[in-house]
């Protein structure tokens, strides 16, 4: 297997191992201690997370396939700096309750998107 599939494919195994993680500890722990806006912002962390954890995914198995392709690892690490930045800024925001906190998912929007580009240029150009 070679080495960029088999790291995409371990994080995005391991991103989601701890979107379930989160996902849980959101509905079970903190349900009753946050305000149901703010558990609805920790919950949209969760479901980016989650469906970006299967774009890493993704990305590994398409690396398997296209061993040659210098856009791949561009696009895996944008998947992940955006599941850090995206979901990561908006758990903090729902625990903490601290608003600026939004100013940095933006920037994870942007790696998510960026990061689909280059993988849909990738396997165009493949």
């Amino acid at each position: 297997m070679p080495s960029t599939a088999k790291l995409f494919l371990t994080l995005g195994a391991v991103a989601a191992m701890l979107a379930v993680i989160l996902g849980a500890f959101g509905a079970h722990a903190l349900r009753a201690k946050i305000p149901a806006d703010l558990l609805a912002v920790y919950n949209t962390g969760v479901q980016y997370h989650f469906w970006h954890a299967l774009g890493l995914l993704a990305i590994g198995l398409a690396a398997w396939h296209l061993r040659d392709s210098p856009l791949l690892p561009w696009a895996g690490w944008l998947m992940l700096a955006g599941i850090v930045l995206f979901s990561g800024s908006l758990y903090l925001l729902a625990v903490t309750g601290a608003r600026a906190l939004g100013a940095v998912t933006p920037f994870g929007g942007t790696a998510f998107i960026a990061a689909w580009a280059l993988f849909a240029w990738a396997v165009a150009r493949a």
